[in-house]
């Protein structure tokens, strides 16, 4: 039986142009937003983490961004915009009459309890024949540009080829710092489609388990594990992700010293880290502190993290920043050695192949198990040979688009992702290692496959559960200065970085939606100077919002 119905839900005066305001619809709950003299009604709520999205961030071209996570709808239609959305939005009919604003809408799609809806897909045909798209890798990147692929209309055969035996998961979850004292060990609570919807509603080949071992640009076709197939495409997305790294000292290859990655990896440190078990963690940056956070819960006897800067987070957030985080965890019980390097890992004597001490500084600190948190190296091996240059580090350079830009076919051949070497707003190029990068560029390449071509601008947007919810947008890499506003050690700031003379990252906590406005005022061009800033410019004051503003936008 239909519930839908027409109902006032709030006075027009009440809602100025450029802004969003949050409403009751019977039991649920509908966003409001005006553009202008139009007034647009969706879903309150963002389809990643249910964040309220009255309190995010409205732009005059259309666009609402989620305040934690930087996932953007479109307030017209409901749509994805940017990840890490999974899905859309609802959108719903609103007119005004008697100066009341009437929203006509199905009760049910108002509960935050239904609060998405199935993207529209203007294509999904699993039958269709010919060479179609390969994608190289089952990450977010993998399902993003499925998704949007077949959003924008792309009706070919679609493949993905993973190493995983499971559907693509968000990472983020993996962890899950946040919600729950647990990692997580089944893929099945955190994949982004299950493989029915994926092979059904998408129209997906999904092969699980195999592993791309070479491909031949020429006859356009990959190579399964080492001649056990081949397969033709028309289009290739390269998109393999990253292979944790070891550190290259005695010991690294222990039974009990851990990488962090994937759900085998989870299960290995979840059944580890058992109340009274001591832990070593080498690495200070992201991937080593959520894990960190992670095991703090788990009453261990110890947890003693090593680092090479002087403080966590250093090259990324600063001094001040990472001092104050560093004095968080210390008030949590973890030991920190910084300003340190690993010597080697010390085997057990009565099991020389578990791993017992590590030591640093001529240190031997105890350890039950092991965790190196060293970054990831591009998993780029099977393109020796290609033709596809490599970089040092791993690797490949894209155009704006997300084409490689070597190799003998620079058109139908795309690399996002952890290998992905691309372009800047400011003009630099940078590899960024995020789940949440991937899955925009997945977005992005999946639109231009699909007929629209669309380069990628879209600002990195991260997030991080350290004491209070940690957000970061831009790219700050090698900074000059930082501007700090507020109190890092009260866990309650902003953070301005600034490079050549312009602010190009921001972080902050317990200060949403600044980072969210910060990645649309990088995206526009309008982020203030940082002599704005320090005259004590505020971010959330700058208008990109309202009709007027729109020039701007467009400009």
């Amino acid at each position: 039986m239909s519930s839908i119905k027409t109902i006032p839900v709030l006075d027009e005066a009440e809602l100025q142009d450029g802004q969003m305001k949050e409403v009751a619809f019977g039991d649920g709950k509908i966003l409001l937003s005006r553009l202008g003299d139009k007034i647009h009604a969706t879903s309150a709520f963002c389809t990643h983490y249910g964040a309220p999205l009255a309190k995010g961030v409205l732009t005059a071209d259309g666009r609402v961004v989620c305040p934690w996570h930087g996932a953007c709808f479109n307030v017209c239609t409901g749509d994805i915009e940017d990840a890490p959305a999974p899905a859309a939005i609802h959108s719903f009919k609103a007119h005004v009459a008697d100066g009341k604003i009437y929203v006509t809408a199905d009760a049910s799609d108002t509960l935050k309890s239904n609060l998405s809806r199935q993207a529209k897909l203007l294509a999904s045909d699993a039958e269709s024949t010919g060479r179609g798209v390969i994608i190289v890798g089952g990450g977010s990147g993998a399902f993003q540009a499925v998704e949007s692929l077949r959003e924008h209309g792309y009706a070919g055969p679609v493949t993905i080829l993973s190493k995983e035996t499971y559907t693509p998961i968000d990472r983020y979850d993996l962890l899950l710092t946040k919600l729950s004292k647990a990692l997580i060990t089944d893929p099945a609570k955190i994949e982004w489609k299950t493989a029915a919807d994926l092979k059904i509603k998408y129209g997906t080949n999904l092969r699980l388990g195999v592993e791309v071992t070479s491909i031949d640009l020429a006859k356009k076709t990959v190579t399964l594990d080492n001649g056990k197939d081949t397969l033709s495409y028309e289009k290739l997305i390269l998109a393999p992700g990253g292979t944790p790294r070891r550190l290259p000292v005695e010991g690294a290859n222990l039974e009990n010293v851990y990488t962090f990655r994937g759900i085998s990896d989870s299960q290995k440190v979840d059944a580890a880290a058992r109340e009274g078990q001591r832990a070593v963690v080498i690495g200070s940056s992201f991937i080593s502190m959520e894990l960190v956070i992670a095991i703090s819960k788990r009453k261990l006897a110890s947890i003693d993290v090593i680092g090479m800067e002087d403080y966590p987070f250093q090259a990324i957030l600063g001094d001040e920043v990472g001092a104050a985080l560093k004095k968080y965890h210390e008030s949590q019980g973890v030991r920190f050695h910084m300003k340190s390097k690993v010597d080697k890992i010390v085997a057990s004597e009565e099991n020389p192949n578990l791993a017992t001490g590590v030591v640093v500084n001529g240190e031997t600190l105890p350890a039950d198990f092991v965790i190196m948190g060293v970054g990831v190296a591009p998993a780029t091996q099977f393109l020796k040979g290609s033709g596809i240059e490599v970089e040092r580090d791993g690797g490949v350079k894209v155009d704006q688009y997300l084409r490689v830009k070597s190799g003998s076919d620079t058109q139908d051949v795309y690399a996002i992702g952890d290998i992905a070497i691309y372009p800047q707003v400011n003009g630099d190029e940078a590899r960024i290692e995020h789940w949440n990068v991937a899955g925009n560029h997945g977005r992005a390449v999946g639109c231009t496959i699909a007929g629209k071509e669309q380069p990628f601008v879209k600002v990195p947007v991260f997030w991080s559960a350290q004491g209070q919810q940690l957000r970061y947008c831009g790219v700050g890499h090698k900074y000059d200065r930082v501007i700090i506003k507020g109190s890092p050690d009260d866990l309650k700031f902003i953070a301005y970085y600034v490079k050549n003379g312009k602010i190009v990252a921001v972080a902050s906590m317990q200060n949403d939606p600044v980072v969210s406005k910060a990645s649309e005022l990088l995206r526009l061009g309008l982020m203030p100077t940082p002599e704005e800033v320090e005259a004590g410019k505020d971010l959330l004051s700058v208008d990109i919002a309202t009709a007027p503003s729109l020039t701007k936008l467009q400009s």
